[in-house]
């Protein structure tokens, strides 16, 4: 019997030709977007989770409020670690972790510099579950100038992982390292990044008893069914008792006093599957992800789906009269209700099969596509992820049931005397539900068109906004390796008239140089203490990058005693109460060193436009190693391969790297980048496949009142009055999703500008595009049916069958 029953639901498929194909493309795409989204989220969902102990480690961060902004540190004091081990019970190991970037390392006669590097606690590969090919977990970092290296790296440097014994070098120090270890290579879903483990006792400041420094990334395992809220509440205790008595040597007050200042700092902790999604500090170890996107991509599916179901049950309901009377036959013959609503199920059952087989080849081909966009490193492999297969199975089932119910039940309800009799069921429910259906398609639309419109519009903002200094043409070079050179280096550039300035200083605005945290106070305010960012900069800073002085001067040489000077910026002059007569005032840091103001710029953003411009005071502080270089704007390429040659002229061990600022800038923001281009492709989807069903759904209207027009024809009707009796319902519908979709995007996209500091404000044109984008693709879509329907000739329309 079920034998026949898929012969029967496929000989229907194949009458159904034009609704089959349009069905299989619409399900094929948004199953497709589903599998393409599912994945992207489960990449993002599974961060860190793969660690024995994932949902018992925790990381410890410092932050809080604080006059001149907020503190939100992923790194701790360097005792933190043996602080809450040796004060918590619940703690069952702490391990701590320094990143050091990627310095340059020699192995023989070769330098590389793609690595990063860490400095670890012995105990790091017993609390991560970073598994060692070579060596022992347990002993391989105990020793000081150890190293451990993951397999590529190992390959890399000595063309095998049969290293144990051998040695690298770190370039700034020649401090020879020895290969203890090698370890198998991180996942992509942690975020830890790093390729060498070098051992914590190598680190300069592994053993410092500070409370007020930082820069230790620390990680606790806490016992099997340890209270996590009891811990992070008997945080401020500890950060009191133990930071507490340094305190008044560096603040000049207790820490009491400091927090009755208005300064609400202290340790916190983070769950390690939280750290991805749920992270916004200023110096963490990589770039997080976002939940809100997460949510954002998921609902997306989820409506990308449900619009390819609706226009399922929308042409199946529409093209019930075509087959009123193979029911009414059928239930003559003897097949009764329930047989015919299986035979109807298994119709959608089978037609969604056949778009699930074609959603995973649409897969694979725009895998490559989806992983360039988001950059991500997404497969779909149905072996090694097995649970994968019968997930997809659960969705084609789910949504063929789903989307066939409907027009099974209603197809199968027809009474066969009215049906022979030509007398069709009045279908009032069923226009009201198609209506219903195209109208939330559109309303989904126009919905995603204004999200990609805002999400452009912020995108462009950002781009174009006026950041307060001039960022083109700048070139940063880094020129550490140059030591005692770079001076040379430096005048050789100013000797070249296509340069206009050149600066040393490590401080860019843009990228992480603006986590500096540098508190203050005026020097007649004792108990003022405000946090600001220090920047240490050289005399030609601000003409280099363009920064406008509002009052005073610049640092210069002809100043002997610059050096214990300050330039602040305006937002800094606010918070002191300085507004308009801050030069000359005094400034008082925690080493009681006496800075004096003598000059102001305008503010400018050093940080993204997600946060709002901070106190910042500039210092004048020569830090070798980089080079801020103004160009004239011209042959850039030319000017670069001149530098190459004066930079190699000097005899480097490491080879000439640069990059423009106005580069860094754009990375600032490439994850909102990456999400308008998605969501715009999604709702370009989207958009197509509700135009899939608006057509399937005008062909069978100008079917279904092909009668109807020829009369009219013969009464005198014209074309043009035809074509708009009907595209008019069709444009009301579009319509009203636009009434509903507008105040639905609007705060949506409310709350997602909420993340800007600085953003721009929703305009109604933007709905008024959308709209008129919608209707636009709703005449295109309904309008060649309706004009080859009011073109045919009216004595084929009104010819007897």
């Amino acid at each position: 019997m079920i034998k026949n029953y898929f012969k029967t639901a496929l000989r229907n498929l194949l009458r159904q030709r034009v609704f089959a194909v349009i069905n299989v493309a619409g399900l094929a795409l948004g199953i497709a977007t589903c599998i393409l989204i599912g994945l992207f989220i489960f990449d993002e969902w599974s961060y860190d989770r793969f660690h024995e102990k994932s949902d018992r480690i925790v990381r410890i961060v410092f932050g809080g409020s604080v006059p001149g902004g907020e503190i939100k540190e992923a790194n701790v004091m360097p005792p933190t670690a043996q602080a809450i081990q040796a004060e918590f019970p619940a703690v069952e190991a702490a391990t701590r972790l320094v990143s050091a970037g990627r310095p340059f390392f020699q192995v023989a006669d070769q330098f590389f510099n793609e690595e990063e590097m860490a400095f670890v606690d012995s105990n790091f590969f017993q609390v991560f579950s970073f598994p060692l090919i070579q060596g022992n977990s347990k002993t391989a970092l105990i020793e000081p100038n150890t190293v451990i290296l993951t397999e590529t790296v190992a390959r890399k440097y000595f063309g095998s992982i049969d290293v144990i014994g051998r040695q690298i070098a770190v370039k700034d120090n020649n401090q020879p390292l020895k290969v203890t270890g090698v370890a198998a290579d991180l996942p992509h879903n942690s975020h830890l990044r790093f390729d060498i483990f070098t051992s914590m006792s190598s680190y300069p400041n592994a053993k410092s008893h500070s409370w007020l420094e930082s820069g230790f990334y620390t990680y606790a395992v806490l016992h099997p069914g340890s209270d996590y809220n009891a811990m992070e509440a008997k945080l401020p205790a500890l950060f009191e008792k133990y930071a507490g008595p340094q305190f008044p040597a560096a603040f000049g007050m207790t820490y009491t006093e400091h927090r009755k200042a208005g300064n609400d700092i202290g340790l916190h902790l983070q769950r390690l599957t939280d750290i991805h999604l749920h992270s916004d500090f200023t110096n963490d170890l990589s770039t997080p992800g976002d939940i809100r996107y997460v949510y954002i991509f998921g609902a997306i599916a989820l409506f990308m789906l449900l619009v390819a179901s609706i226009n399922f049950m929308n042409l199946a309901t529409a093209s019930a009269s075509r087959r009123a009377k193979e029911v009414g036959v059928r239930k003559v013959l003897g097949s009764g209700r329930k047989a015919l609503t299986i035979q109807f199920l298994l119709e959608s059952l089978l037609l969604t099969f056949i778009a699930l087989l074609f959603a995973i080849g649409l897969t694979y081909l725009a895998l490559p596509l989806f992983n360039h966009l988001s950059g991500k490193a997404l497969t779909l492999d149905l072996v090694a992820h097995w649970w994968i297969t019968p997930l997809l199975l659960f969705v084609g089932f789910a949504v063929g049931l789903v989307a066939g119910s409907y027009p099974a039940f209603f197809l199968s309800a027809f009474r066969p005397v009215a049906v022979l009799k030509g007398k069709l069921i009045p279908d009032n429910n069923g226009l009201g539900l198609r209506s219903g259906l195209v109208v939330f398609q559109f309303l989904v639309s126009i919905g995603l068109i204004i999200c990609t419109t805002v999400v452009y519009k912020q995108l462009h903002y950002i781009q174009h906004k006026k950041l307060g200094y001039d960022k083109e043409h700048v070139l940063v070079l880094r020129t550490w390796p140059l030591e005692k050179n770079e001076e040379i280096f430096r005048q050789q550039l100013l000797q070249d008239s296509r340069v206009l300035h050149v600066s040393n200083s490590p401080y860019v605005p843009a990228g992480a140089t603006y986590s500096n945290n540098f508190f203050v106070h005026p020097v007649d305010a004792p108990a003022q203490w405000t946090k600001t960012l220090r920047y240490d900069v050289d005399e030609h800073y601000i003409p280099t990058l363009g920064i406008e002085l509002s009052a005073g001067r610049n640092f210069s040489a002809d100043y002997g005693m610059d050096s214990l000077s300050a330039v602040i910026n305006e937002t800094a002059a606010a918070t002191f109460g300085w507004t308009g007569d801050a030069l000359g005032k005094t400034l008082v840091n925690g080493e009681n060193k006496h800075l004096r103001i003598v000059g102001v710029v305008k503010d400018f953003h050093f940080k993204s436009l997600h946060e709002r411009i901070s106190p910042l005071v500039m210092v004048l502080n020569k830090n070798f190693g980089n080079l801020l270089v103004k160009a004239k704007p011209g042959d850039v390429t030319s000017l670069l391969e001149t530098m190459k040659k004066q930079y190699d002229g000097l005899n480097p061990d490491l080879p000439f790297s640069y990059s423009f600022l106005d580069d860094r800038i754009n990375n600032t923001y490439l994850a909102e980048r990456k999400t308008g281009i998605i969501l715009g492709l999604f709702a370009g989807l989207t958009v197509f496949v509700a135009c899939l069903g608006l057509f399937g759904l005008a062909t069978f209207t100008a079917y279904q009142r092909t009668k109807e027009i020829g009369i009219r024809k013969v009464l005198g009707a014209t074309v043009a009055s035809i074509i708009r009796l009907l595209v008019t319902d069709f444009v009301k519908l579009v319509g009203l999703a636009m009434l509903i979709a507008s105040p639905i995007a609007w705060w949506a996209m409310n709350r997602w500008l909420e993340d800007f500091a600085y953003r721009i404000e929703i305009q109604w044109w933007f709905f008024g595009l959308a709209g008129l984008a919608a209707v636009m693709i709703a005449l295109i879509t309904v309008g060649g049916q309706a004009i080859r329907a009011a073109v045919a000739n009216p004595v084929e329309s009104l010819r007897d069958e």
